[in-house]
């Protein structure tokens, strides 16, 4: 009996264990987000009393949104497949009888809207910069294009079922999408700001926008490092308004003597303290390619500006989400280990 005991004791601490079952995990990184002004904030966008069903808890619907994209699940039909069949799942989202729909997944992007996505993606950046994990002294700005899910219409300049989308340079080419606009804290890797816009638009003017949002949250940062597509006498002003110094290379036509610039051989050429600045600029396209790879960033199954820019911050959101639970783990190297909880 005893030995039964301690067997089913040992069983029990292993259930409870915080680095065993990838459940566990997922669980521990959806917590992350159960905060008092998340839940009110979502509770104040649907009704309380009069008539009609009552709703399913709203930070329940969000948690299994950032599961879809943690788990990779590619629609809303398999996420409500996978939540009817997997109960372990659902009750890591909150669920405890009934699970939704696909088609509820799809009303509920539509009742919070893009701002409302905004303002949790900021509320989970706010506690990361309260414990200092991020800091965003040292910011990169780059953007990077997403495919839309349409074809070309016939005019070749925007998409037969999403009209908003444009056709403009992807990495390969011109493509039919989008491009998100991105800020990045280059220690850690962390997104500080977004934004999406067709892809036709020009880098440039988003860069103003985008040191306004990591100001507005109350981060003073120092530099701010973007390449050569955003080399103008405009945007090193923009930068410099905000007190920081510009890293940014000039163009490879420029007749500027000792400034920096990348040559065709992309080495990086000028003073050895601003070469050394401008390499962490690398920072950004790793966190694009986190986001890619992992969170399903660049897997777009949802048509339109608007529901493009919730898919694009339910993938930062949950890379915020990992971010933070590795903080509160007090484990900060995995912070970047989005494997780490999903795999």
């Amino acid at each position: 009996m005893k030995i039964a005991r301690r067997a089913h004791a040992c069983l029990k601490i292993q259930a409870t264990s915080p680095f065993l079952g990838k459940k566990v995990k997922l669980k521990q990184v959806l917590d992350s987000i159960n905060t008092r002004p998340l839940r009110r904030m979502l509770r104040s966008l649907y009704h309380r009393r009069g008539p009609g069903r009552r709703p399913y808890n709203p930070l329940s619907m969000l948690k299994a949104q950032l599961l879809k994209h943690l788990l990779r699940i590619p629609s809303d039909r398999r996420l409500a497949l996978r939540l009817k069949r997997d109960r372990k799942t659902a009750r890591a989202c909150g669920f405890r009888k009934g699970t939704p729909s696909h088609s509820l997944f799809t009303h509920f992007r539509h009742r919070l809207g893009e701002e409302t996505y905004h303002r949790i993606f900021n509320n989970l950046l706010r506690r990361l910069l309260e414990s200092r994990v991020v800091k965003g002294e040292v910011v990169a700005v780059d953007s990077t294009h997403l495919k839309a899910y349409s074809q070309r219409s016939h005019d070749n300049k925007t998409g037969r079922s999403d009209p908003e989308a444009r056709v403009g340079r992807g990495k390969r080419g011109f493509i039919l999408g989008y491009r998100v606009h991105t800020a990045c804290c280059a220690e850690s890797e962390m997104p500080l700001a977004f934004t999406v816009a067709p892809c036709n638009e020009n880098d440039k003017n988003y860069f103003k926008p985008l040191l306004e949002r990591v100001h507005g949250l109350g981060i003073k940062f120092k530099v701010v490092v973007a390449d050569a597509q955003y080399s103008s006498r405009k945007v090193r002003k923009e930068a410099e308004a905000y007190g920081a110094e510009p890293i940014i290379p000039v163009r490879r036509d420029s007749r500027v003597r000792e400034a920096l610039r990348v040559g065709k051989d992309f080495v990086v050429r000028g003073a050895r303290r601003v070469v050394e600045l401008f390499r962490r600029r690398m920072s950004v396209e790793r966190l694009f390619s986190r986001a890619k790879e992992w969170l399903m960033l660049g897997s777009l199954r949802v048509r339109g500006l608007e529901q493009v820019v919730i898919h694009a911050a339910l993938s930062l959101t949950a890379m915020l989400a990992v971010a933070l639970t590795a903080a509160r783990l007090r484990q900060p190297e995995l912070m970047r280990s989005i494997k780490h909880f999903t795999a």
